[in-house]
């Protein structure tokens, strides 16, 4: 694949960034465009490695060795054909996706791998302006309805792969615009929404009906929302906030994570936000538990709001700068890195734990942790207290992005009664199906808090599953994971 070569030739090389300073000034997306010239080297550094352990790190099983050496030969078309059968929205996972694949690329033992996803990103940009982005329409139409809960990515893509079957998927969302997630949050920075109507446009061309400002177990008890529909797939996401209990939590200057970043999105999308419920971070000190992605970008919209200072707090020690001896290739590797936020600036502090909160007339202005060393109890790690390490930090605003645990969908258990697990996760069998018949889940409502990545190819399968469920025994019309009927 690619040039026998390349991978001597040509080292790693990613897309270029904005100057932080432009980028601080404004909400767009923080990198540009490669050269063609760059990016065809890059894919020609996609060597014959006879095992492609990068389809193996995908969920989707990508093609991607195949697409890699398209671009390589500047066969931009092909490529996008070999793209577009296995992954719905590249253009997301072009941007979003933490590339588990480039984890698992052979090249990835001792040097750069392929820069994989930017050039996925490429492709399919390559793709809308050529036009060769199409709307997928069924030959037939079954007559069967397929209600989907929830418009982040898994139910985006099982409502695309119902409605190319020619079932008609209609999407219920409980909030005003469509994305879920992906629409509130994901910073603009990160992916900037016209990226989502684009591609909204081309699910209503397939067919897909979208209803906005439809709360299921709400507005429409579940039970009558299975009772309309041939089938129900719920992708309601994983939004329960994980908390801290600690004194002082009561006070007022701190929020959660997402309730921030949908904030702001909403901001940057021009919709007028109640002055008295703004959470503004400028001129303050700024402190955000949690050192994931959801941190990051909450450090980046921090930093652009014009905080005074920003430190983001990770509860463990920082992982080392190279693969640890029980973290080998190809597993995602376990190590220190920086995210384009965390370029921009402000402080990353590790091995912390909240101890108390503190401030006056109801409102945070300090807080107070204590260092921690890694401990095993029970075979599990767990945090040990530094003797003598207590100390404090000014905070005029925290922010918990410390995680997820479940969706916040009681009702679903009540109205349907659908099995939830302990965290509160939808159970499903290896069909996506839950106890309840005709009814599936997908996403991160059955997985838990997850990757968009892992979100699509769940929404595809779903779909796979409730596909063949409508038709009763006729062979399905949706291909399995990693395969496609036009490549066959």
């Amino acid at each position: 694949m690619g040039k026998i070569s390349g991978f001597m030739e040509w080292s790693r090389q990613g897309p270029p960034k904005r100057d932080i300073e432009e980028r601080l000034g404004d909400w767009k997306e923080v990198y540009r465009t490669p050269e063609l010239a760059v990016l065809r080297e890059q894919g020609g550094r996609c060597m014959d490695c006879g095992v492609p352990f990068c389809q193996q790190g995908c969920p989707l099983g990508n093609h991607i060795p195949d697409w890699n050496d398209l671009v390589y030969r500047d066969r931009f078309h092909d490529a996008y054909r070999w793209l577009n059968a296995t992954n719905n929205f590249p253009e997301f996972t072009g941007r979003l996706c933490p590339a588990p694949c480039e984890s698992a690329c052979v090249l990835a033992i001792n040097t750069g791998p392929v820069t994989i996803e930017e050039i996925e990103k490429q492709i399919i940009e390559r793709a809308f302006a050529e036009g060769w982005v199409r709307p997928e329409r069924p030959r037939a139409r079954t007559g069967k309805r397929v209600a989907v809960v929830g418009s982040g990515p898994a139910g985006l893509a099982a409502a695309s792969q119902l409605a190319r079957a020619g079932h008609e998927a209609i999407v219920y969302e409980a909030d005003d615009r469509l994305g879920g997630m992906l629409r509130y949050g994901i910073p603009d920075f990160k992916m900037e929404k016209w990226v989502i109507d684009r591609r909204l446009e081309v699910l209503e061309a397939e067919g897909v009906r979208f209803e906005t400002g439809v709360r299921v177990g709400d507005s429409v008890p579940w039970d009558e929302l299975r009772g309309e529909h041939d089938a129900v797939i719920a992708t309601v996401g994983a939004q329960n906030h994980r908390d801290i209990d600690v004194p002082g939590r009561e006070l007022s200057g701190i929020c959660y994570a997402m309730d921030y970043l949908t904030q702001q999105n909403r901001v940057v999308a021009g919709d007028d936000v109640d002055a008295s419920e703004r959470i503004d971070a400028a001129g303050k000190h700024v402190i955000i538990l949690g050192g994931g992605d959801t941190g990051s970008d909450c450090l980046g919209t921090a930093l652009r709001q014009g905080a005074k200072s920003v430190k983001q707090i990770q509860l463990w020690p920082a992982p080392p700068g190279e693969r640890a001896d029980d973290n080998p290739w190809p597993q995602v590797p376990l190590v220190f890195q920086v995210s384009t936020s965390q370029e921009e600036g402000g402080d990353r502090e590790w091995g912390m734990m909240t101890r108390r909160l503190s401030g006056s007339n109801g409102r945070i202005e300090t807080l107070t942790g204590v260092r921690i060393e890694r401990g095993m109890e029970n075979g599990r790690k767990t945090p040990i207290e530094v003797p003598g390490s207590e100390f404090d930090m000014p905070c005029d605003l925290l922010i918990l992005a410390i995680g997820f645990q479940g969706p916040k969908q009681p009702r679903i258990r009540e109205q349907l009664g659908v099995d939830t697990d302990a965290r509160g996760n939808l159970v499903v069998d290896d069909r996506y199906a839950t106890n309840v018949r005709g009814v599936f889940a997908a996403g991160d409502a059955m997985r838990g808090a997850s990757l968009i990545v892992w979100a699509i190819a769940d929404g595809r399968e779903a779909a796979r599953h409730a596909d063949s469920y409508l038709r009763q025994g006729e062979a399905p019309h949706l291909p399995t994971r990693g395969m496609d009927a036009r490549f066959e």
